[in-house]
């Protein structure tokens, strides 16, 4: 569960991080984000458009008018936190709007907080203005207020993520994201070049690719399916052309993924893929409505190395899933020997209201997810270890992410997306060095997901 960084929640924060100074009537909103990135997009979206109507947005509740929260729906601990959120909100200010995924289930809100003021689902930018407007009425001051508004970015300004699009147009079964969020809708290819280019502009050293399916951007437009080179190819090509780091997330191992390795293995984008796998024997991806092809992608990471040597992949798992046997289980820990992936994260399989996954048979008791759990993440860890000692001796660029107050910077390489991934850390000599920073670093030690370095 990722939520906007502390220093910005209202529920948080100990001071205002905004450089304005609210003025004599000035209508103000809080915002509290939950959920994955493409919410933190969404927070930020809404907040930008109310910044521009004249609102100014506070960080703590008592200094809120309203409080927005932005909910995450997609398994029912996500819920709970949500539904915790609200009823912190309510509390500690008492006029809430929902808005977010949980918000396309009005009924499933209401029902445990009937006071919140209004309910909107997933990027309903226009009903939320609406519900603020009812709730607290736009007062602006044509002089000050009413001007082109400054992106509001809810993440450190060196990085920022970049949506190119909404919904999914998959069907698995563990997954109702297509129910809140609808079909593929991909962003037209200058819209999303423009925001890039603003955001590069404004100083964001690392564009973070985000979406449901990223690399089946642009299929739902007439001529998604035809050419010579995909929508997403030619995307990634022109964001790289603008100077910053390009990271790529959720791409599903199509074939044409292919297209992208020479753009990384040029240094275009950055050589990082992001996959979600979810399992590896055939009868376990079945069930969930996923394709079961894991010995074909064997052959394409394979592949995928031999264009980019240093490309990383990144993944995503579910142990315990409905009906998964111990042999099933084995063939995953197999493939994760044979695949190699350097950065792993794994879930317990979690039913989730409206999912179909839900009525499979064979549900998997509790104590034997946490153990298979346990396993894998055994040797997820011990795969990662062994990578990133690989790398001691080696010089590689860093982002600096933050230097705190004993002059210890916090960066990460390019094989590590912020917040999900690993740091490394340089102790020495870096009180100098600020935020957005590439600097170069040689290795002198590494963890079992971190590393350590000192200044070239």
């Amino acid at each position: 569960m990722v939520q906007n960084p502390p220093n910005i929640r209202p529920d948080l924060a100990p001071r205002a991080q905004f450089g304005d100074t609210r003025r004599d009537g000035q209508p103000t909103v809080g915002m509290v984000s939950l959920g994955c990135p493409k919410a933190l997009v969404d927070s930020e979206r809404i907040l930008t458009r109310l910044r521009a109507e004249g609102y100014g947005i506070s960080p703590d509740y008592s200094g809120a008018d309203a409080v927005i929260v932005n909910t995450c729906g997609f398994l029912d601990s996500a819920k709970a936190e949500s539904l915790e959120a609200i009823g912190e909100a309510l509390q500690e200010n008492g006029k809430v709007i929902v808005t977010g995924c949980l918000g396309a289930d009005p009924e499933y809100i209401t029902g445990v907080h009937p006071k919140v003021m209004a309910v909107t689902g997933p990027h309903q930018y226009e009903q939320v203005l609406d519900a603020v407007h009812g709730v607290v009425p736009p007062s602006p001051d044509p002089f000050i207020d009413l001007l082109p508004a400054r992106g509001i970015s809810l993440t450190p300004r060196h990085f920022s993520y970049l949506k190119i699009s909404e919904g999914c147009n998959h069907k698995c079964k563990f997954c109702i994201i297509p129910d809140m969020r609808g079909k593929l809708q991909s962003r037209p290819h200058k819209a999303v070049l423009r925001e890039a280019e603003k955001l590069v502009e404004a100083g964001v050293q690392e564009l973070l690719v985000i979406s449901q399916d990223t690399s089946a951007y642009g299929v739902d437009w007439k001529d998604g399916e035809r050419g010579a080179e995909k929508h997403i190819t030619r995307l990634a090509r022109d964001l790289g052309s603008l100077g910053a780091w390009v990271r790529l997330h959720y791409i599903y191992p199509y074939p044409h993924v292919r297209e992208l390795i020479p753009l990384m293995a040029d240094g275009l984008i950055l050589p990082y893929l992001d996959v979600p796998f979810q399992h590896a024997h055939p009868d376990t991806l079945k069930r969930m409505a996923r394709p079961a092809a894991a010995e074909r992608t064997l052959d394409r990471i394979a592949e995928w190395r031999g264009i980019c040597p240093d490309i990383t992949l990144r993944s995503t798992f579910i142990v315990g899933y409905p009906g998964e046997t111990e042999d099933e289980f084995q063939t995953l820990l197999d493939w994760m020997d044979e695949a190699q992936l350097d950065r792993v994260g794994c879930f317990q399989y979690e039913n989730v209201d409206g999912a179909r996954s839900n009525d499979l048979p064979d549900h998997v008791p509790d104590e034997v997810k946490q153990e298979r759990w346990d396993r894998f993440m055994e040797k997820a860890q011990a795969i990662s270890e062994a990578k990133l000692e690989a790398k001691v001796g080696k010089v590689m660029d860093v982002i600096v992410d933050d230097v705190d107050e004993d002059g210890i910077a916090t960066c990460r390489t390019k094989a590590d997306a912020p917040e999900i991934d690993g740091n490394l850390f340089i102790d020495e000599g870096a009180s100098d060095l600020s935020p957005g920073q590439i600097v170069s670093v040689e290795v002198d030690e590494a963890g079992e997901y971190d590393l350590w370095g000192k200044l070239v």
